[in-house]
């Protein structure tokens, strides 16, 4: 028996982190900063908590990437609103939307740019979602505003950059690169025709400033910038094709190149946009009750905490809340994954997103709109998002080396076979040009953020919620999984089985006794003492005390009574034999036996049992055969712990584990590889801490579960677990696949080079078509 009091419970959930991440006004936090509070400087406010390991792998602001890609700016139709300025240990924070911030290259640019200014503190990158958050010195934000417009984007501060604002976006025209292409062509006709050579340049240039000054734009400005992208590399050789000659290869390279990126784009958007799915699960529209008693369709944004909303048959519901009229059944499948409907009545919560069957139903509204558990989700992924796993950073970290190496490699190319008299200048420095444009690691860089991304979201979409790729990597070489037993492998909903009073006491006096005492704990074993008495009065109880691992004590008319399991009356107390084999049996049965003490001796003994879960034994069958290695870590007793082990397939149970029992228990089996940890989040805190990856158990509505696990289960179904497991190796594979396809198209082609078969324009598609490719492969995640 946990004792944990309902009033001590409140003060666990006010950790370090959890303060430090408390929501306040834009105004308090920034005092004197007026610069931020202009009015699109809103203040829609959400948080995000990092994970230790985002923290510890962010990347130095000075560091080099080298990322030498980019891709074109199409902007994805959904869009989460910012986070507005606030204060942090070290300045202020401050969340920038740069919708031109593709890929890495970009990224590469900004750092370097904003890594220079001492009014910079930090930078973290989120490219899936084109946000950058600086923490800056105050009166800063606007210099950093503009060194981000010298580098050609256009930078927003905004707390609320609505869905209309974003989809109401400027679309490319599609002319310019109509008029390319037939220029193009026609130039590469020209060239076997005999008509004057002007006439072939002329075209390819019409051809090539049409659809390529953006290119040309982007390509002077990381030049200038000590960088060389995509677009620097292919302004440099397109440049040089006309420069040998090479009219009509120079237009279509350009063509293709800019054809090629608009797909990629596109692409990419859906991955960036994966996530974005969900948010349209909760309608934008909600009927709420007005003071005068009609009824009212609003905007759902703008309902108040409190309000009553009424909810018809086949509709969804749009805000979390807590049922005042009626009932219902209702399919949770968007939050929890889990496509069987839930009977609902009066008093019971519904979440946003959920679908209401059948029967109409009101409700009173407890979570704002952008407070929403679905809203909790989406923020949570879409920080996720922007963690590097560890892949990606070895990725990040070879692209550093590749493309330096491969432009080493054609400048050598150009230049010292024809001083060795191997070959023409022209034809060398040709070659040369088209191992520029292979240089580029597009496919290669983009290639593990996509699949994490898909995979974040695919779980997302399972109710399972990981709150970083490298969670997600970590999960297939996942070896031992810890669990406590109550809420997890069993329901947690115990009833009280037997009753047995001692030493002459009334047995009306010893249940009302105990189950005032156990009034005043949430743990399920009293309140399975509690249900059992409903029909009576309980007393008054003073001076309550919550016992650690052992139960709980207090004053009753002046008399202490302690109420708790056989270890706590043998470590205080002495315990009859008698009493002692009674327990003994019973445990072995596998129910939990708690014994009332007066402190002089036992008074009564009461037995509770627990239901183990259909869902417990297919999971631990199913994790078996992934080759993981279970172990039950409860508070319970050795033999109820064995007893329940037996019942579901575990390979190991310890009973009578204290918080520092269990803490200790994972810190030994992660010495043999990853380890697992699946608690509620609160009791099992130092335990989900120790642990690799720390699972929480339905934490749908929950925000210490959310905020804190590694991976959070939407519901308490187990079988979730395998399914992360599932999916970790599905993802890893796909990762692998990438970076074969990425690395072994630009080999291929580069040998082709060297053998003086590769051109330009396949070299565009060694670059682009195997970046279309990688994304192509890591979306079937989501597809499945």
């Amino acid at each position: 028996m946990c004792g944990r009091s309902k009033d001590n419970t409140k003060s666990i959930e006010c950790d370090t982190d959890h303060c430090n991440e408390k929501l306040h006004s834009a105004k308090d936090l920034l005092g004197d900063h007026s610069e931020i509070l202009s009015e699109e400087h809103s203040q829609t406010v959400h948080t995000h908590k990092r994970g230790s390991d985002i923290d510890a792998e962010q990347e130095p602001i000075n560091g080099k990437q080298g990322h030498a890609e980019d891709c074109c700016s199409a902007v994805p139709e959904h869009l989460d609103s910012l986070v507005s300025p606030k204060s942090v240990a070290n300045g202020i924070r401050t969340e920038i939307r740069i919708m031109q911030m593709d890929c890495p290259v970009e990224e590469n640019l900004i750092k370097k740019k904003l890594g220079s200014m001492s009014t910079v503190k930090d930078l973290d990158f989120n490219l899936m979602q084109r946000v950058l958050t600086v923490t800056h010195t105050p009166n800063s934000l606007q210099s950093i505003m503009g060194a981000i417009r010298s580098l050609g984007f256009e930078p927003e501060v905004s707390g609320n950059v609505s869905k209309k604002k974003n989809t109401q976006v400027k679309k490319n025209h599609w002319w310019p690169l109509a008029i390319a292409g037939v220029a193009a062509l026609a130039a590469e006709v020209i060239q076997w025709t005999a008509l004057p050579s002007w006439l072939e340049a002329g075209l390819a240039l019409i051809a090539v400033f049409s659809c390529g000054l953006t290119t040309y734009k982007k390509g002077w400005i990381s030049i200038r910038n000590g960088n060389l992208n995509i677009n620097a590399l292919m302004s440099i050789a397109v440049t040089g094709a006309m420069l040998l000659g090479q009219w009509p290869e120079a237009a279509m390279v350009m063509v293709l190149f800019t054809i090629a990126e608009l797909i990629e784009a596109k692409s990419l958007d859906r991955a960036r946009n994966a996530i974005s799915s969900l948010m349209t699960l909760a309608p934008e529209t909600a009927v709420v009750q007005q003071t005068d008693g009609t009824w009212q369709e609003v905007d759902a944004s703008s309902v108040q905490l409190h309000s009553i909303v009424r909810i018809k048959p086949g509709e969804r519901i749009g805000l979390d809340g807590e049922i005042v009229k009626g009932q219902s059944t209702i399919n949770q499948a968007p939050i929890t994954g889990e496509s069987m409907p839930i009977d609902k009545s009066a008093g019971d919560a519904v979440f946003a997103g959920t679908i209401n069957q059948s029967g109409s139903f009101e409700y009173k509204v407890t979570a704002a709109a952008n407070n929403t558990t679905l809203a909790r989700i989406i923020r949570a992924v879409e920080q996720a998002q922007g963690a590097k796993a560890a892949t990606q950073r070895f990725v990040d970290r070879f692209s550093q080396i590749y493309t330096p190496v491969v432009i080493g490699i054609a400048v050598t190319v150009a230049v010292l076979p024809p001083l060795v008299g191997a070959g023409t200048w022209q034809e060398w420095i040709y070659k040369a040009l088209v191992m520029l444009v292979i240089a580029c690691p597009c496919a290669l860089v983009i290639s593990t953020p996509v699949t994490i991304v898909s995979g974040l979201t695919a779980a997302a979409r399972r109710g399972i919620l990981i709150k970083g790729g490298a969670y997600l990597e970590q999960g297939r070489k996942l070896k031992t999984l810890a669990l406590d037993k109550t809420g997890n492998i069993t329901h947690g909903k115990p009833i009280q089985t037997e009753m047995m009073v001692f030493n002459g006491w009334r047995e009306l006096e010893v249940r009302t006794t105990a189950a005032s005492l156990a009034s005043y704990s949430d743990h399920p074993v009293s309140q399975a003492i509690v249900n059992a008495t409903t029909d009576l009065k309980k007393h008054d109880v003073e001076h309550f005390e919550a016992i650690v691992g052992r139960g709980i004590h207090g004053v009753i008319s002046g008399k202490n009574f302690y109420l708790g399991n056989l270890r706590l009356i043998e470590e205080r107390f002495t315990c009859p034999s008698e009493i002692k084999s009674t327990v003994k049996k019973l445990e072995g049965q596998g129910k939990t036996v708690i014994l009332l003490n007066d402190g002089k001796q036992v008074l009564g003994l009461f037995a509770v049992a627990d239901t183990v879960k259909d869902s417990s034994r297919d999971a631990i069958e199913q994790l078996h055969k992934l080759g993981v290695t279970t172990i039950m870590l409860t508070g319970d007793n050795p033999y109820t712990a064995q007893a329940i082990a037996s019942q579901v397939g575990i390979d190991e149970a310890r009973g009578n584990q204290l918080p520092e029992d269990k803490h200790r228990a994972i810190e030994e089996y992660s010495r043999t590889g990853i380890t697992g940890m699946v608690g509620d989040g609160i009791n099992d805190a130092p335990a989900l801490a120790a642990a690799d990856i720390g699972f929480a158990m339905g934490a749908m509505g929950t925000d210490t579960a959310i905020e804190t696990a590694d991976v959070a289960l939407m519901d308490d179904d187990l079988r979730k677990i395998p399914t992360f497991v599932k999916l970790s190796q599905q993802t890893y594979r796909l990762l692998v696949q990438n970076i074969s396809l990425s690395l072994g198209i630009k080999v291929v082609f580069l040998v082709l080079t060297f053998m003086g078969m590769g051109t330009m324009w396949m070299a565009v598609f060694a670059d682009v078509g195997a970046s279309l490719l990688v994304v192509a492969n890591g979306l079937r995640l989501i597809r499945k």
